[in-house]
């Protein structure tokens, strides 16, 4: 019944949730794409647009997942509603997969819209379809659970844009969305392998053109890991009661 609950929650205003970030992303696509299409190559074969396709899809699945647990957690306390959700018998586990789970759902959808709508600029293409699935739902269970520690952390929506707009937007920016690494100096390189969103978005992109900066199966065991430590931190603090029962 939670999870239902968290669906219909940003199912309800799916204007806000789902079509206005997929207008952000088809945006980005008609700029970046008009601008660098003809001067930019990265895999052979691939144009620039079709290369930026998935980077974009993978970027708003991220942040998707990301804003719908921690905007719920953080509205709930606000309004108070979340001492009803206290009072019920479900345990922590049941919280995490609620929210975890509404937080794939959003991201998946906003994906897929995504995708969908990059099919007029770029063809379909779809190498490994099952590596596309799994990093599709390791970044969203990644960032639904790290959205979760975002919103037990943070008591207004002041303090969870912080960490939206300090942490989340920079470090999905910086992951390879818009370039290759290889294009990068030596030096953002390496800082570049330390940022996980990177993995997750070079497996993704891996899916579809079977080529990535990176082996994906290095990519796969950098987010499936990321996934088990933030879940296992945010199990612990379910557990404890952080910031829920004060």
């Amino acid at each position: 019944m939670l999870l239902r609950k968290e669906i219909l929650r940003f199912w309800r205003v799916a204007f806000q949730t789902i079509a206005a970030p997929v207008l952000t992303a088809v945006l980005y696509l008609m700029i970046f794409g008009h601008v660098l299409s003809d001067r930019v190559q990265v895999y052979p074969g691939v144009s620039y647009v079709a290369f930026l396709a998935p980077g974009l899809v993978m970027m708003s699945v991220l942040q998707n997942a990301f804003a719908n647990s921690a905007s719920s957690l953080v509205q709930s306390k606000i309004m108070g509603n979340l001492v009803f959700v206290l009072l019920t018998p479900l345990g922590g586990r049941h919280w995490f997969i609620a929210y975890v789970g509404a937080a794939i759902a959003r991201g998946l959808l906003v994906g897929l819209g995504v995708y969908l709508v990059t099919l007029f600029y770029a063809p379909p293409q779809a190498a490994y379809p099952l590596w596309i699935l799994a990093f599709a739902l390791l970044g969203a269970g990644l960032m639904g659970a790290l959205g979760m520690l975002a919103g037990l952390w943070a008591d207004k929506f002041d303090q969870m844009a912080t960490f939206q707009n300090f942490i989340v937007m920079p470090m999905t920016f910086l992951a390879g969305v818009f370039y290759s690494i290889h294009s990068l100096p030596g030096i953002w390189q390496t800082l570049s392998h330390f940022n996980p969103f990177f993995y997750m978005i070079d497996g993704f992109r891996y899916g579809f053109f079977g080529v990535s900066d990176v082996s994906p199966w290095l990519s796969l065991g950098v987010a499936g890991g990321s996934f088990v430590l933030v879940s296992m931190l945010t199990l612990y603090l379910l557990k404890s009661g952080y910031k829920l029962r004060s």
